[in-house]
């Protein structure tokens, strides 16, 4: 297998015009994480999913951010960045759409929906959309076992699929991903709340 490089010594970090660490998000680590872990470089995780929430993904310049604010080298929060299948550094869709290849939603015949997704979407495994709107991922076992196939778009579980349940999917998603919600499940403001029928 060969080694895939990047030439990071000579590469220009692009800065934006305001701080992708904002101070509110600053306020937040300090606030709450901080008390919480024994030493700031152990808020890195935290500090990490803070940034990709706002943003969507991770800008180079983000980490540089948050490895000044935790007091850790820009190494070691590329390191972890790059360990985690979870983090983002180059813009992903509005809604990240993983399938399962398990076993169990491979004989199921998830592979039909991801082929129909490319097609569809325009776009092969691990790219992103023309309109920005979708990614398209395939993602080891979710623990959808018994209801395959499965997928998780943008972190919300749906079982049982064919091609036209995930059509009919797709054509209800919400413009904005931020309304998108996990349908099973009622919170309130507070925090409260369980799945339905519980």
């Amino acid at each position: 297998m060969a080694w895939i490089t990047e030439n990071r010594r000579t590469a220009v970090v692009e800065k934006g015009s305001s701080p992708y660490l904002t101070e509110d998000m600053k306020a937040e680590l300090r606030d709450i994480y901080f008390p919480r872990y024994p030493t700031k470089r152990a808020v890195l995780l935290p500090a990490l999913h803070l940034v990709q929430h706002k943003y969507n993904w991770l800008p180079t310049a983000a980490l540089e951010e948050i490895a000044v604010f935790l007091e850790v080298s820009p190494a070691e929060v590329m390191d972890t960045v790059t360990f985690y299948d979870e983090y983002w550094l180059k813009p992903k869709g509005k809604y990240l759409i993983g399938v399962c290849r398990s076993l169990a939603c491979e004989i199921c015949q998830a592979d039909k929906i991801t082929e129909h997704l490319k097609t569809k979407l325009g776009v092969d495994v691990g790219d992103t959309s023309a309109d920005g709107q979708f990614t398209l991922i395939e993602m080891e076992c979710i623990g959808s076992c018994g209801t395959a196939p499965a997928a998780l778009v943008n972190e919300v579980l749906h079982e049982d699929l064919t091609v036209e349940k995930f059509d009919a999917l797709i054509n209800k998603l919400p413009t904005d991903p931020h309304d998108y919600k996990d349908p099973s499940i009622t919170w309130d403001e507070n925090g409260h709340g369980g799945h339905h029928g519980t």
